[in-house]
């Protein structure tokens, strides 16, 4: 039987997005749990949940890759993936918020928002995912649901409409009032599901204020719901759904929710605003790519031609997964399918429902879908899996550049061979992890996004393979750009050697600009043809490669053509490539160079005693401080910390602090750094 349009009304694809120990991971078990798809609460603290089922996961407590599992809820199927929180992995909350229709974004209630969960939901505002937010940790001493709505307002900027009040404070936190249906929904000690009960009396005369409140608010926002609050003077409960889903999937609003999934408090009317709220696939728009060169689009349609995104790719013991998001069409075990990308056809093994590490088999998936298939060997993240006869390549998930980097080399000689194989194996699965010989040294170099990162990708080859490895110590990438430029730079380029020669003769402008490289032609009367001037670009972005100053990556310049000559017969696309490449090198070191070094923004959790060590820690370590303030009985420095000084930094806080302080940071960009601050990659460690 043919799936129809009407089953995919009722799929929903989400994720769980939060800053690290927010609760993310406790909120996936507890849906999966009211779902009735697992029989016992799984605990991050006792290693037991479904998603965090890696080793590593469960010994260092915290969600490091992306882990997708499906359940079903009132008639509709949830796919659900439960992101990293900690921002070494941000590029797996990337690669899962470009196949996701809608997301759940979960808050500490003493916290409010924190650095990485402002950048997760940043993640998302670029992909336009619609977002419901929910409230966690209420039972915890000095959680406040208004404080935290205050910081999701004025830090993220939407417009956040509370649909709950919480009944009871901290530890006395049992329940919430629905104020969409004004009722109150209240978990005994113990409890498995909600008891449904009138407002309490208490409660009563503030849940009809919250009430009133919430219709102004949509009514502000939504055009239709206006229309009968001006003729009506309220909104009944069918409008006020109506239009909060609108105004969910537009993101001119976000819904706000509380509970304690702790406790198991608050989950189920979670899930019942993700099936209210949240897109299906086939409300958003349909997703575009490139066919033949020009625009194309495909709908959310089981009977359109077939056409996948992969955004993930594990190695098992059974084999190698690739996980697909299926945009249009149906796939079928066994067929065949066409790698837009690597531009070659490959068999379906096999396919699967995912449920985190276990699988279920299924015969087909179609539009809407998220699945994992075996048998596929060029497939990649962002790679297009589409139907042969008819190809799209969709747009792939962006990737970060690398700013951490360790030499690493395996500790005995015969294993060298398995380590490359191993290390090529990460970078397949991980497009962060980037792998390079060092030219000077000829060790190799393991790049990724902060030293958890590469702290986890070499457990993994260690646990995994059982290899030795020697690692060096970490070293952050620089850039360079320039300080000052130069103007009317002259380079030829002349080559005879016995057949036919090359010429090119260019004149450059470099100047500093905002931003990456940006190349512009003032060749006037045709000096240089535009084929030429094309050539001389791709030279000079070749010469970017590597700056003056240490061979670091150039950034943050300008390059003008302003000038040229060509030869009648020894000029040609090659010799205005050389040219660019060689002139803007030559160029570059005319120019005054800055070496930039990536910084981050940290803040720093710790007692009020401890404020004055932690400040003077900070400023040795070259920090400017932006911030602080108190909450919850503890102090919270935010500061500007050049990144190449917070490696150990971890271990620093918890000695200066008897184990009671706790830090977090978000990467922020590159600032000027010190002249000696490059240094040649360490050698890796005996």
């Amino acid at each position: 039987m043919r799936t129809n349009l009407n089953t995919l009304a009722v799929v929903r694809n989400l994720g769980i997005l939060a800053h690290v120990d927010a609760g993310k991971t406790t909120v996936t078990e507890r849906i999966l749990y009211a779902t009735g798809t697992t029989h016992k609460r799984g605990e991050v603290h006792d290693g037991t949940t479904v998603t965090d089922f890696d080793p590593q996961e469960r010994d260092r407590g915290i969600t490091i890759f992306a882990a997708a599992v499906s359940c079903a809820w009132d008639g509709h199927r949830i796919n659900l993936i439960d992101t990293p929180g900690h921002v070494d992995f941000a590029d797996e909350v990337e690669r899962s918020l470009r196949v996701l229709d809608g997301a759940v974004a979960v808050f500490d209630a003493v916290a409010g928002v924190e650095p990485q969960s402002e950048s997760v939901w940043r993640q998302a505002d670029r992909h336009g995912v619609p977002r419901i937010a929910f409230v966690n940790k209420l039972d915890r001493a000095g959680a406040d649901l208004d404080t935290a709505v205050a910081s999701i307002r004025d830090r993220l900027h939407p417009a956040p409409l509370v649909v709950q009040l919480p009944i009871g404070v901290e530890d006395g936190f049992r329940g919430v009032v629905d104020l969409v249906r004004m009722r109150a929904l209240v978990w005994a000690d113990g409890a498995e599901t909600a008891v449904e009960e009138p407002v309490p009396e208490d409660l009563r005369e503030e849940a009809l204020r919250r009430r009133r409140m919430l219709e102004e608010a949509v009514a502000e926002l939504h055009a239709g719901a206006l229309e009968e609050f001006c003729a009506r003077s309220t909104l009944a409960p069918e409008t006020l759904v109506t239009a909060l889903r609108d105004l969910t999937r537009s993101g001119d609003g976000v819904v706000v929710l509380c509970g304690s999934a702790y406790r198991n408090r608050g989950i189920e009317p979670l899930l019942d605003a993700v099936v209210a709220y949240l897109p299906s696939p086939l409300d958003v728009p349909a997703v575009r790519g490139l066919r033949d060169g020009a625009d194309g689009e495909r709908p959310a349609d089981p009977r359109a031609p077939f056409a996948a995104l992969a955004f993930k790719v594990s190695a098992t013991p059974t084999g190698r997964l690739t996980y697909l998001r299926v945009y249009s069409g149906t796939i079928e075990k066994g067929e065949t399918v066409y790698d837009a990308g690597a531009r070659r056809t490959e068999r379906i093994g096999r396919i699967l429902r995912v449920q985190a590490d276990r699988h279920a088999r299924v015969d087909r998936a179609v539009a809407g879908d998220i699945v994992a298939v075996v048998g596929l060997k060029s497939a990649r993240p962002g790679s297009t899996l589409c139907a042969p006869d008819a190809p799209l390549v969709l747009e792939p998930p962006s990737v970060a550049d690398p700013v951490v980097s360790v030499a690493v080399e395996a500790r005995r000689s015969t294993d060298t061979d398995r380590l490359a194989s191993a290390l090529g194996r990460l970078a397949e699965e991980d497009p962060s992890l980037v792998v390079r010989t060092d030219a000077e040294t000829g060790q190799t170099v393991l790049s990724g996004m902060g030293e958890l990162h590469l702290e986890v990708a070499v457990e993994k080859i260690r646990r995994d393979l059982g290899l030795e490895v020697n690692v060096g110590r970490p070293r952050v990438s620089y850039r360079e750009t320039v300080g000052r430029g130069v103007s009317g730079f002259v380079f030829r380029h002349v080559k005879q050697d016995g057949g036919a020669g090359q010429f090119a003769h260019v004149v450059l402008d470099v100047a500093p600009a905002e931003g990456g490289f940006e190349f512009r032609s003032a060749v006037v009367g045709g000096r240089v043809p535009q084929e030429y001037v094309r050539a001389v670009e791709a030279g000079c972005r070749d010469a970017l490669a590597e700056g003056p100053l240490g061979g670091h990556p150039v950034t943050g310049l300008r390059v003008t053509l302003t000038d040229g000559a060509t030869h009648v017969k020894d000029s040609s696309d090659t010799a205005f490539r050389t040219a660019g490449r060689l002139g803007l090198r030559d160029a570059l070191r005319t120019c005054a160079m800055v070496l930039l070094e990536p910084v981050v923004e940290v803040t720093v959790t710790v007692p009020d005693d401890a404020v004055g060590g932690v400040l003077g820690d900070l400023a040795a370590r070259r920090g400017r401080v932006t911030g602080s303030t108190t909450r919850a009985g503890a102090a919270v420095v935010t500061a500007t910390v050049p990144l190449a000084e917070l490696f150990g930094y971890a271990t620093r806080l918890r000695s200066r602090t008897q184990g009671r302080g706790s830090f977090t940071s978000r990467p922020t960009g590159y600032a000027p750094a010190p002249a000696a601050a490059a240094a040649p990659m360490p050698t890796a460690s005996r």
